[in-house]
């Protein structure tokens, strides 16, 4: 598998075929980034590709694709939830916000369906954290951050999130991308694919 947008090495053709499959066998938690607008629109995002960055301070980073409505939001309050899913009953959770917010974001939709805005919150308890974003009420855990910085990383923007509160609320242990079947990784062909298909290809 070729692809000629990226640049090519010397020598032969830049082949990806071997490191996709190398991708999609990375094991990732499946989380919930919460997030407010600043005129207290709420918002949830389903992201696998979360990591503590720092000990002292204590930072993590999450990467969110650059469209994204929750990166909006975020860089205009400079706050935001991460849940944790648990592995019990998160699959239901992160079925319901699995879809975008934008319903434009989803390839073949009406003109008149692509101007809707989902709110994915609706039916899954939560609670507001002093940062004014979603805690899910059944969630693993949660930590609550503080945006402290944003990295431009192809298609994604790396947000680093100073963590500024959290708990681990139930017993039990994560959710992960492979409980669900799905991927999100490797090199998904977004001129051809919708959201759901690039993450997830076997139409779960």
């Amino acid at each position: 598998m070729t692809h000629p947008e990226l640049p090519q090495l010397p020598g032969s053709p830049l082949e990806l075929e071997g490191v996709e499959k190398a991708l999609l066998a990375l094991s990732y938690g499946v989380h919930v980034i919460g997030s407010r607008s600043s005129d207290g629109t709420m918002n949830a995002m389903l992201a696998d590709w979360v990591m503590q960055v720092s000990f002292k301070p204590r930072l993590l980073a999450v990467s969110i694709e650059n469209d994204a409505r929750t990166l909006r939001f975020i860089r205009e309050t400079r706050a935001f939830t991460v849940n944790l899913l648990h592995e019990k009953d998160g699959i239901d959770i992160a079925r319901s916000v699995v879809m975008p917010s934008e319903a434009k974001k989803v390839r073949g939709r009406s003109e008149e369906a692509a101007a809707q805005v989902i709110d994915k919150l609706a039916g899954i308890p939560y609670g507001l954290h002093d940062n004014g974003c979603p805690v899910l009420d059944h969630a693993l855990g949660w930590i609550a951050c503080t945006a402290e910085a944003f990295h431009e990383a192809g298609d994604h923007t790396i947000v680093v999130g100073r963590c500024i509160d959290g708990e681990r609320i139930r017993p039990g242990e994560m959710l992960i991308e492979r409980d669900l079947g799905w991927e999100y990784g490797g090199w998904p062909d977004r001129s051809e694919g919708t959201y759901t298909e690039a993450m997830n290809p076997s139409g779960r």
